[in-house]
């Protein structure tokens, strides 16, 4: 798969592709909102973490009504068969085009491949899925592979070949950035010594990482636990409350390294709670709606398109927490 690396894109906010006058659609559209309006049928994971929630404000604003957008919004709680059963709906309304967040990489070739049969072109949007490049029209997110191998590298240069016993908080089973994020994170510890001595799924919830860490805790105690890898900040701020709990102090008898830098995530870090966190910017309305023109305008996209993250110490947290949006 080509991929392009969208430059320009500032750490506040995605930048807006070139806007292009369209008709209608591929899909007929539903004619609801007029002649000129392009009907969308955003299908995204769920509510799950502070980064969804961002991640959704951020496609709402950029396909509103006064961009020339209908939205039809559906959110399925993490469950991919409900997420799939909305974009049969979306196709059965005759959409314009369909953004989907997919929830897992597999079991998408047949509703992609009836999006295709009616004409309706489909924007990936955060996340990939494992279903043939010609159903979808274009990709765009993060690398969630090198997001892996940058909070690895800090692992890596922080603890060396000091024997670490870590725990790892998964992302949901069989999403994209789950299964990147350990590939890359095990890349770049990669004959260190650091060893993971467990490692479960949070689902990418506050509540999930808590729970899952009370469990670490309760079998190898706050002492047999160095560092803690988390997929994403809600699980980490979850854990955090089940280190306290427990009478130990985060970001010194155990430390964390996350991925997200959601508002929560970082604040944690300027209060040192957690020790290293690598950006996944969610602000990625605007380039989707961007795509979603130029693709019904008839015009070639790039099949990949990856946004570029940041990554922040204690330090580097505290001088922009205030100016973040998300």
């Amino acid at each position: 798969m080509k991929s392009k690396v969208l430059a320009g894109i500032a750490l506040l906010g995605a930048m807006t592709l070139a806007a292009t006058a369209c008709s209608s659609g591929a899909g007929g559209g539903s004619g609801e909102g007029g002649d000129d309006t392009i009907t969308v049928g955003f299908a995204q994971t769920g509510s799950e973490s502070g980064w969804r929630s961002a991640n959704t404000e951020s496609m709402k604003a950029a396909f509103s009504e006064d961009d020339g957008f209908e939205l039809i919004f559906n959110a399925a709680d993490n469950d991919p068969a409900a997420q799939i059963s909305a974009v049969r709906d979306f196709i059965s309304r005759g959409v314009d085009a369909i953004v989907i967040a997919p929830i897992v990489e597999d079991g998408w070739d047949d509703v992609l491949q009836e999006a295709s049969d009616a004409g309706i072109p489909v924007i990936l949007e955060d996340r990939t899925v494992t279903a043939s490049e010609d159903l979808y029209a274009a990709w765009v997110g993060l690398d969630f592979t090198k997001e892996g191998v940058m909070a690895g590298e800090w692992a890596a240069e922080t603890f060396g070949d000091t024997p670490t016993r870590m725990v790892v908080l998964e992302g949901t089973t069989g999403s994209a950035p789950a299964n990147d994020r350990a590939e890359g994170f095990a890349q770049a510890i990669e004959g260190t010594g650091i060893e993971t001595i467990d490692s479960q799924t949070g689902d990418f919830t506050r509540d999930g990482g808590k729970t899952v860490m009370e469990g670490f805790i309760q079998k190898y105690g706050i002492d047999g636990i160095d560092l803690l890898y988390a997929h994403n900040d809600d699980m980490a701020l979850g854990a955090i409350e089940a280190i306290e709990a427990a009478g130990g102090v985060p970001g010194e008898d155990i430390q964390i390294v996350s991925i997200d830098a959601v508002k929560d995530g970082m604040q944690a870090l300027v209060d040192g709670k957690i020790n290293y966190i690598v950006e996944c910017n969610p602000l990625l309305g605007d380039l989707a709606a961007g795509l979603v023109r130029d693709v019904l305008a008839g015009e070639d996209v790039e099949k990949t398109h990856f946004v570029e993250d940041q990554t922040f110490t204690q330090e580097q947290a505290a001088e922009v927490i205030d100016s973040r949006p998300y």
